[in-house]
């Protein structure tokens, strides 16, 4: 099946569909049904990267992910263009482990990516790796803190603060959801000191067989004079992934996967 579909933010990539009664949801339930959304299994994105910085690149990427209760497996891979086509990020985290990864520029280097590089930027955009694998939806604190109008809806104001078996850079992370389509439309992300790190902005929301998925995202963040916006593709589910394919040998393969069962 094929989707309209932005990354994510991280990420990373959350599906949503209509609810009847969602505006009386206390911040558990809230938190509780975006987490479930985000465990939606195998999937394969694409997705297009505008990065608004000195030097303007744009990049098209490709995601393979496996996103479950027991863990989440990400990779990205620059498709184009030419001069930069493979370099790839792998990233894992189980709950209540910090994420890990490794980074591959080809021909034949890898590095690392510990849990202290989480920070870094993915691909020199305004994203972090923290940003495509952390699921702060999943986190043990959470709370409604107020409400607001965002591009005409009226949203929760969902906070999120890690438990302590939870691992992160941010130290808050307040999401902006609009709750009858469930879907964030704006999340800012804040270090120990209170200080903001980053914003993401939904521009754009589509709808496909009742689920309603961020097409479009403007992500910003103080530190740096730039903005990126990514524009979504094609998202598939259900995909054939093999454990090589989260593997540092396997960043070195650009296939697209075969199509699995729904």
């Amino acid at each position: 099946m094929k989707n309209r579909l932005s990354t994510a933010f991280a990420c990373a990539c959350v599906a949503s569909f209509s609810l009847a009664d969602d505006t009386a949801m206390s911040a558990s339930q809230l938190a509780a049904r975006l987490n479930a959304l985000q465990q939606d299994g195998n999937s394969h994105v694409r997705l297009k990267m505008e990065i608004h910085a000195a030097a303007r690149e744009s990049l098209q990427l490709q995601i393979k992910q496996r996103r479950t209760s027991s863990g989440t497996d990400i990779v990205y891979q620059i498709l184009w263009p030419k001069e930069r086509a493979g370099e790839s990020v792998l990233l894992r985290k189980s709950p209540g482990d910090a994420a890990r990864g490794t980074l591959f520029v080809p021909p034949n280097t890898l590095r690392a990516i510990e849990p202290a590089q989480l920070k870094e930027p993915l691909f020199g955009s305004d994203l972090c790796y923290a940003d495509v694998i952390d699921n702060f939806f999943a986190w043990d604190q959470q709370a409604i803190v107020g409400s607001e109008v965002v591009d005409r809806t009226t949203c929760q104001i969902l906070e999120s603060r890690p438990g302590r078996g939870e691992r992160s850079p941010y130290a808050v992370v307040r999401s902006w959801i609009d709750t009858r389509r469930l879907v964030p439309l704006r999340i800012e992300k804040y270090s120990s000191a209170g200080k903001l790190m980053r914003r993401i902005e939904t521009t754009r929301v589509v709808s496909d067989d009742g689920r309603h998925l961020p097409a479009n995202l403007t992500v910003t963040s103080p530190q740096r004079a730039s903005s990126t916006e990514i524009d979504g593709s094609r998202l598939r589910r259900g995909v054939a992934y093999t454990d090589r394919d989260f593997t540092p040998e396997g960043l070195k393969e650009l296939a697209t996967p075969r199509a699995g069962a729904d």
